[in-house]
């Protein structure tokens, strides 16, 4: 845990394998290994940031980490590299930074240091304090002390069958988690872009959750077996979004290896795993690689969205677009129903803004062999071409949708074209 950040070089081949969007090897090991280094970045910012982060009960919490870390390295690793642990890190350096918010949840590390411990397998003495009756144990659930004040906790204290142990819900055929627990699986009210994470769900809940995600997997296993396995390797937590969200799915930079979803259908489950999984690989690669130098201002038309959109913002909407047209073409060739029309629309919608971000004046060398590869990998599609005018006719109704936007946003309509 004291390992710094390690220099990444990110090699030529890496790159275009990348903006391929197909799944390669080297491009998912260089996915986890910056996730890595930068969430043991950041938990060091948080210790040395912390009052008395050297003494005290902060310093407690670590040392035992760093106990459990010298019995079970992997053990140790997945909780603090689990997708909600970066949320509760970042937020809380902001919150050691700002003297005038609110306090940081320091005592949340000492829950963290609690699981690695009861999954390290060590020995061990440790006692927290229940927030609203109950303690979350990232990774493995929580407890529900029958009685008020410090709990105090031993390798012991940790019994799926006991009634008071509530484990975390473990989706069928992988290690991903259906996450509807950890108080940071989601962003709070203060994000500028509040996502309301479904409440703990019942046995009811999780049976219809497994069945969809089997579903969606099956389907991405027998249309695209590469992609079926990023997903497994790169999504360690699936947070259920309430009901009435607008959105299917989500990432959060700070979740790393984590998607948001509402319940929908498999089909539908297996296209927002494939569309969401891409959000986190530009994510990581952006970490370590300057793709373009553009500011925030949103003023981009994204045929995917009515509203302007920052270079940023339409360079991961077509990379995640991207690779849902290459999911449905193979989608297709099984014959799904409706897959070549999917393909032939979200196709069209990439095609109209790949020629803009390509000739892009802020993007970097970097950037510009990145969004070269991904032309090129929106071209090999006229390979397996979908059947009559399919294409075609998907190309007029973009560009209808161009010309509506542009006369709904006069101001920006160069933006809009090359």
């Amino acid at each position: 845990m004291t390992a710094a950040l390690t220099a990444f070089s990110v090699s030529s081949h890496t790159l275009r394998a990348l903006a391929s969007t197909e799944p390669s090897p080297e491009g998912t090991r260089l996915v986890r290994d910056v996730r890595r280094s930068k969430r043991l970045v950041l938990l060091r910012a948080v210790l040395d940031a912390a009052p008395c982060g050297r003494s005290g009960q902060t310093a407690d919490h670590w040392a035992l980490l760093e106990e459990a870390e010298r019995h079970d390295p992997a053990a140790v690793r997945d909780v603090l590299h689990y997708p909600a642990t970066g949320v509760w890190a970042e937020e809380t350096l902001r919150r050691l930074h700002d003297p005038d918010g609110p306090p940081p949840d320091l005592a949340h590390l000492g829950a963290l240091a609690a699981a690695a411990a009861l999954r390290s397998g060590i020995s061990f003495t440790h006692t927290l304090r229940p927030v609203h009756g109950r303690i979350v144990l990232p990774t493995l659930g929580l407890l529900r002390p029958a009685r008020p004040g410090p709990l105090v906790l031993t390798e012991r204290s940790w019994d799926p069958d006991d009634p008071a142990t509530l484990p975390l819900h473990a989706l069928p055929a992988g290690r991903t988690a259906l996450d509807d627990l950890d108080p940071y699986r989601a962003p709070g009210p203060a994000h500028p872009a509040p996502l309301r994470p479904a409440r703990r769900l019942t046995p009811k809940g999780h049976k219809r959750w497994d069945t969809q995600w089997s579903g969606a997997l099956t389907l991405l296993q027998r249309y695209d077996t590469v992609r079926a396995e990023e997903t497994v390797q790169l999504l360690r937590s699936l947070v259920p979004l309430a009901g009435g969200s607008r959105s299917s799915g989500a990432t959060l930079p700070a979740a790393a290896g984590s998607v948001l979803a509402r319940a929908q259908a498999p089909p539908a489950l297996a296209a927002t795993l494939v569309h969401e999984v891409q959000h986190g690989k530009l994510t990581a690669l952006a970490d370590v690689l300057t793709l373009h130098t553009a500011d925030a201002t949103p003023r981009h038309w994204a045929p995917w969205r009515s509203d302007p959109r920052p270079l940023e913002g339409l360079l991961h909407g077509a990379y995640a677009h991207l690779a849902l047209a290459g999911y449905w073409q193979r989608a297709a060739l099984y014959g799904a129903r409706g897959a070549w029309a999917q393909h032939a629309r979200i196709r069209a919608q990439v095609s109209a803004v790949l020629p803009v971000l390509r000739a892009h004046e802020q993007l970097t060398n970097a950037g510009r062999e990145f969004t070269d590869a991904m032309a090129a990998a929106e071209r090999a599609m006229d390979d397996l071409p979908p059947p009559g005018d399919q294409h075609a006719a998907a190309r007029r109704a973009v560009d209808r949708e161009r010309r509506a936007w542009c006369e709904a946003h006069p101001g920006l309509a160069p933006f809009a074209q090359v």
